[in-house]
């Protein structure tokens, strides 16, 4: 259903309790932002300028609808783009749930870490304190949930240290967050895992990445610099925030650079190197590596909670809702090619979510945790 047929429905109160809560939330939302009423005009005018923009709509003939309708249908009208998925959790909580879905929730700090010597932790039910030592370095869980390195002796296990790694693997449905021994602070997604020693020793600081995370890179001496390994490149820093998405599934492998710069080298082929500015993203797909500027915003909602996405096809939408959600999910028949923009919460059920993606008047068949998208 699009939103000029949810607004028909509503008009002629054949809604149901969420269809109708739906565009009531929406019109409430319109009260607080606007000062002043639009007239019938202004509301024709601000469709009209949406409807140009939304390439998965047909334009709607121009007629003049009720003030309610008017308003929300310029508020649901933005919604297949953003502002619809930007509803706070508890009023997303008033979209239609299906009765007969399963309620499966969305994934959290889930992750295990594996010491050295091949102990396994799970993060997740471990209690909040010391972890474990290792070479003279103390691992505790904080009350956040993070994970924290300290060297407890500098004097000893001097060489133990120097080949002592460990590493953090969050599941489908978890992420962590992790401080490394030199204060350097790595958020992983899901599906993710880092390699990394357990003190840096030596004249650079190295860690080898799969998936996704989020750097904030201790500043120290220039002569010690950071870099991240991932399956097809090496990104080299020396204090500096960005993100690196090198999942296998999706085509293209993304840094996203948000403060200070960055050296990006492709491991194989001739695409040899680039260097970062804030707000710019190297893009590694197949052997060609590129600069492009970059929403660094959309870069990390992940890590600030959401979905978020810009003119993504409805594959690449589905592998971060599989990821996050731990589904599996395949597909039936030959389905729209439309693109998605806008963003999502991701605290919400995934049944929310697919309620909120059939505005773009696709659908879903759940069995357990296996999900079938239909047209």
């Amino acid at each position: 259903m699009d939103a000029k047929e949810l607004l028909e429905k509503y008009r002629s109160g054949n809604c149901t309790a969420a269809e109708k809560a739906i565009v009531e939330t929406w019109y409430l939302k319109f009260e607080q932002d606007t000062a002043d009423p639009l007239t019938a005009d202004e509301l024709e005018q601000a469709a009209d300028r949406i409807w140009i923009r939304l390439p998965i709509h047909e334009k709607p003939q121009r007629n003049l609808w009720p003030r309610i309708a008017g308003a929300a249908a310029v508020l649901l009208m933005l919604s297949a783009g953003v502002y619809f998925f930007k509803l706070p959790a508890h009023q997303l909580a008033l979209l239609t749930q299906k009765e007969q879905a399963p309620q499966i929730l969305p994934g959290g700090n889930k992750a295990t870490l594996t010491l050295a010597n091949g102990k396994k932790i799970t993060l997740d039910g471990a209690d909040n304190g010391q972890l474990a030592e290792q070479a003279g370095i103390i691992i505790t869980k904080t009350k956040d949930g993070q994970l924290v390195y300290t060297v407890s002796d500098q004097g000893t296990h001097k060489e133990e240290r120097q080949t002592a790694m460990n590493t953090i693997a969050t599941p489908k449905g978890g992420q962590y967050q992790i401080n490394l021994p030199d204060g350097t602070k790595v958020w992983l997604n899901a599906a993710s895992s880092l390699r990394y020693p357990a003190v840096f020793t030596g004249s650079e600081r190295r860690v080898s990445l799969t998936g996704e995370a989020y750097f904030e890179v201790a500043k120290i001496h220039p002569a010690k610099p950071f870099s991240v390994s991932s399956l097809t490149q090496t990104v080299e820093v020396l204090g500096t925030h960005f993100n690196i998405n090198s999942y296998t599934d999706e085509q293209a492998v993304k840094t996203t650079l948000l403060e200070g710069s960055v050296k990006v080298t492709a491991q194989m082929g001739t695409s040899g190197s680039v260097f970062l500015k804030p707000g710019q993203q190297a893009v590694l797909l197949g052997n060609q590596l590129n600069v492009n500027l970059s929403n660094t915003e959309e870069a990390i909602a992940w890590k600030n909670g959401m979905f978020s996405f810009k003119d993504a096809d409805l594959q690449t939408v589905m592998r971060a809702v599989s990821r996050w959600y731990d589904v599996e999910v395949s597909y039936e028949g030959n389905l729209p090619g439309r693109q998605f923009s806008g963003e999502i919460h991701r605290n919400i059920n995934l049944s929310e979510v697919l309620d909120i993606l059939s505005f773009f008047k696709v659908h879903f068949r759940i069995d357990g945790k296996k999900i079938t998208v239909t047209k």
